[in-house]
């Protein structure tokens, strides 16, 4: 069954995918952003505790239903579920996660394609066109929908041919791109006047904001979000793992990378931020907090970068191009989920089901973009906010309380056959099934309020 869905040929090719399914806007643009306004190292340690203890084990919850299921998460709750009345709830709230990637994917088009519009306008810049560039860099409705054609292209182009062919094989292509082109942009930005404040507002923590409550929300909101949990991508891509692996080990290695790229991501944003400080452009807001995460990217940096001349001009070709990959990496996995539920619930062929479902979400795209004001923070509210978290709240409660203890343990087996007498299985059970649903629910009620 899994051959003939497609299936991951390698564990590299898989981290490669799931890493750069989790390694997306939210890590380069998002978390280093929200490090900044949160008291910086308060932040990071709450992510990286919030990472470890409820995202990393919400990932295995969805690795672990989808390689057990070996099917969409529609297919996949449902065939875990022992009445009727979890079937129908199972249906739903797969039916939800799928329905929430497009949306999510939606305004992440929009995001992205920003992204590559700035990195063609550093290209024209370079090239001397000066009403080119001043286009590409404009809030303008036909940029916006070319900036979003052109990436939902790309995106459809990979997801179209396959598992092996598509997203493995470019994964496997953009992953190193992007983890190189971060490096050496961290690199260089901290040999520049100035970094070294961003670096200590980036290190050094306020002890006494950790225990904020909108830092916490935040905080997971930023883990789910970078890990692409609570919407299926995880779940899918798991369906398309072989039995062999071990899925502990596996899941690991995503979250370390997704990690990794996450912090290393706030040695470059932040310092570069403090960089364009001292260079005189403004990061602060007449109030003294933090400008907003889309006047940083798309004003501070770039009025940083145009006051390092031709330097700046080649560092901005690398880091919107960056940007554009992450977005890219992220994308595939989000038009993942709802094509396998098309392929697979309704029999329709992958490209058809990838042209259909990618060209519906890129004129919901549009019709964001003809309704800015109203709709790309409310999508993005719903989505990230309050979505994300309760669906990962219900693939915990499967796989805690739905999926027989013997399944699991069997599913686990499969590539660790020794499994039960190490910590995970001693620790993992039963905190999926009582400690993540409950941080899960404590703070999305917080939310609620806050």
């Amino acid at each position: 069954m899994a051959s003939a869905r497609g299936q991951f040929s390698s564990r590299f090719g898989f981290v490669m995918a799931a890493a750069g399914s989790a390694v997306g806007l939210g890590n380069i643009w998002g978390f280093p952003t929200q490090a900044a306004s949160n008291g910086g190292a308060a932040f990071l340690i709450v992510y990286l505790i919030l990472a470890f203890t409820l995202a990393y084990p919400a990932l295995m919850a969805e690795l672990i239903i989808g390689r057990h299921a070996h099917a969409n998460a529609v297919t996949a709750l449902r065939g875990l579920s022992h009445t009727p009345a979890q079937r129908r709830f199972g249906g739903a709230a797969g039916t939800i996660g799928f329905v929430v990637a497009s949306l999510i994917l939606s305004f992440y088009a929009i995001v992205a394609g920003w992204m590559m519009a700035f990195c063609v306008s550093s290209i024209t810049a370079l090239l001397g066109s000066a009403a080119a560039t001043s286009w590409l860099t404009s809030f303008g409705f036909m940029r916006n929908e070319l900036g979003v054609l052109a990436f939902m292209g790309l995106t459809i182009m990979i997801v179209a041919r396959g598992v092996q062919n598509g997203i493995e094989k470019w994964s496997e292509r953009l992953m190193p791109m992007l983890l190189f082109t971060l490096v050496v942009l961290v690199a260089y930005v901290l040999s520049l006047e100035g970094a070294m404040e961003g670096l200590k507002v980036y290190l050094l923590p306020d002890f006494q904001r950790a225990l904020n409550p909108d830092l916490i929300i935040a905080a997971l909101g930023s883990a789910f979000f970078s890990l692409s949990l609570g919407v299926g991508t995880m779940l899918i891509y798991g369906s398309y793992l072989d039995d062999k692996q071990n899925l502990p080990l596996i899941g690991g290695l995503v979250t370390g990378v997704d990690i990794s790229i996450a912090v290393l991501a706030g040695f470059l944003v932040l310092p570069a931020m403090y960089v364009a400080l001292h260079n005189g452009v403004e990061i602060y807001t007449a109030a003294g907090d933090l400008l907003s995460e889309d006047t940083l990217i798309f004003t501070v940096l770039p009025e940083l970068f145009a006051s390092m001349g031709l330097a700046g001009t080649l560092v901005s070709v690398l880091f919107f191009f960056l940007m554009s990959i992450a977005a890219l990496t992220s994308s595939i996995s989000m038009l993942e989920v709802p094509v396998a539920y098309a392929v697979e619930e309704h029999d329709v062929g992958r490209q058809s089901a990838t042209y259909a479902i990618g060209g519906i979400i890129a004129v919901f795209s549009t019709i964001i973009l003809l309704n800015f004001d109203t709709l790309f923070g409310l999508v993005i509210t719903v989505t990230t906010r309050y979505s994300q978290p309760l669906i990962g709240f219900v693939f915990c409660i499967y796989v805690g309380w739905i999926l027989h203890r013997d399944q699991l343990l069997q599913e686990l087996r499969k590539g660790n056959p020794d499994i039960e007498r190490g910590l995970f299985w001693k620790i993992w059970p039963w905190w999926v099934r009582l400690v993540c649903p409950a941080i899960i629910l404590a703070i999305f009620a917080r939310s609620l309020l806050a």
